[in-house]
């Protein structure tokens, strides 16, 4: 039998043939952390470069101020509201408007979900009138929503209500409809409770898209607020906007709108990182 040797070429060997071979080539920091972040970082130019836009072309004169004020101008208008503290004393009482119509129309609707879902009976007579009541447009009721409850603070909760529980009845409703059987029977045969069934099984399996339809509520409330808070508002960042336009401050006008979009993305980012941690054990498997 003949052995044949093999030398090593002299010089550096070049580790790029292996890395091919063995899998990607290694990137320098520089490129790790552009590649990590780049998306990001557009993200978070691309509404910059549109407030650079706008203001440039407020200043050649291209947008006239009655129609939409400079970006400058916008945020003068929130500094002297915020200095005069009426923005705080606004952002307390819509706050306040969103989270009691928030928990009035989730408890009803993650109830009548839960009630629907579990009973054949109350899907057959109970999901048909609901269903019939979500084709409304709930914005449309706001005439007799005045005619029944004046126009006070009732009607504005109530259709922040309105319009937060159907999100969550729907995903209620979908999601215990999705748990496997197997499991609830397995539950009966091992002898557990319903309480111990539904803290156990129906909870955890329901979270997911319960927290789905959370984040849709959210976004729900505080479109459903804005048109509520027209209502004869006499607090509230809906008083801010109609006694701008009563004086044609186009900017304060716009700087509350832009408070009402600031508001709905940081409760759902509330939301986002209470479903990252309630849904860890989901990331970890």
């Amino acid at each position: 039998m003949v052995v044949t040797s093999y030398a090593a070429p002299a010089g550096p060997v070049d580790t790029r043939v292996s890395d091919v071979q063995g899998g990607p080539a290694p990137v320098s920091p520089t490129q790790s952390a552009w590649q990590r972040y780049r998306w990001t970082v557009l993200r978070f130019l691309s509404p910059v470069a549109l407030l650079v836009l706008w203001q440039i072309a407020s200043a050649a004169g291209v947008l006239s101020e009655r129609v939409l004020p400079a970006p400058s101008l916008i945020f003068d208008a929130g500094l002297e509201l915020l200095r005069n503290g009426e923005l705080a004393d606004a952002l307390a009482i819509s706050g306040t408007r969103v989270v009691q119509g928030l928990v009035l129309g989730g408890l009803i609707g993650v109830a009548l979900g839960a009630l629907v879902g579990l009973s054949k009976l109350a899907e057959a007579t109970v999901d048909p009138p609901l269903q019939m009541l979500r084709a409304l447009p709930h914005l449309g009721l706001i005439p007799l929503f005045i005619v029944w409850f004046g126009i006070g603070e009732t009607p504005k909760i109530l259709l922040v209500a309105l319009g937060v529980a159907f999100p969550l009845y729907l995903n209620t409703f979908s999601a215990i409809r999705q748990i496997d059987r197997d499991f609830l029977d397995t539950a009966v045969v091992l002898g557990f409770s319903r309480r111990q069934r539904f803290t156990t099984i129906i909870l955890p399996s329901i979270a997911p898209q319960l927290l789905v339809g959370l984040r849709q509520s959210l976004a729900i409330a505080w479109l459903s607020l804005i048109v509520a808070e027209q209502i004869n508002a006499e607090s509230g960042l809906g008083y801010i906007i109609n006694n701008a336009r009563d004086f044609l401050r186009l900017d304060t006008i716009i700087f509350g709108l832009v408070v009402y979009a600031l508001m709905g993305i940081a409760t759902d980012g509330i939301v986002r990182v209470l479903e990252k941690r309630a849904l860890r054990y989901r990331l970890d498997a």
